[in-house]
């Protein structure tokens, strides 16, 4: 695997985190450099540990990933994005505090993260049959991971410009394309694969 395949391969991994980024840019009344730090932070690591345990753990495992990973990530985005879709038409309005606290909250950012990094692990199980050495392994790792984190961190700030004039209809739109995201992965893995 080439150096110019590695980084493809990190880009079209890192859409559903820089999707799922936007989304929380959308939800989030003020954006701050900690916000874009701890969302890229988040979904950058755990997009690069995913294709780790992947190249791991080989080809042994990839009949069982397959198995699972559509529906782990449909229910964990649908939950998220009905959440989303629950709190826009909720007439109730949280300060500004509790909502960029519970935005960065360690188990709504641990969902996220592992619910838009499962086809990574999946890919990792594919990279350790193309990478030839744990030096391969490591650099194709961390290029995922960095460029999941840059697009993430963007990704919040792009989000949040928009979704600053637009809150209701952003954090609504937010969470029906995670529902759509999540409906789109189990209809490929049901109708496509």
């Amino acid at each position: 695997m080439s150096v110019f395949e590695i980084i493809l391969l990190a880009v079209a991994l890192a859409m559903d985190a820089f999707a799922v980024a936007i989304c929380k840019g959308l939800a989030t009344e003020r954006v701050t450099l900690k916000h874009m730090l701890v969302v890229g932070a988040w979904f950058g690591f755990f997009q690069a540990l995913m294709p780790f345990i992947g190249c791991v753990t080989g080809v042994a495992f990839l009949t069982y990933i397959e198995k699972l990973d559509h529906w782990i990530a449909f229910i964990l985005l649908g939950f998220i994005g009905a959440n989303m879709i629950r709190e826009s038409l909720s007439e109730k309005d949280c300060c500004d505090c509790e909502r960029e606290d519970s935005s960065l909250a360690p188990k709504v950012m641990l969902t996220m993260a592992i619910a838009t990094s499962i086809d990574a692990l999946a890919a990792g199980v594919g990279m350790s049959v193309d990478l030839k050495g744990i030096m391969q392994i490591l650099f194709a790792v961390l290029m995922i991971g960095v460029i999941t984190f840059i697009l993430s961190a963007f990704g919040v700030k792009i989000g949040n410009v928009f979704g600053a004039k637009y809150k209701f209809v952003a954090e609504l739109s937010g969470g029906i394309v995670l529902v759509a995201m999540g409906v789109k992965i189990l209809i490929e893995h049901m109708f496509f694969a």
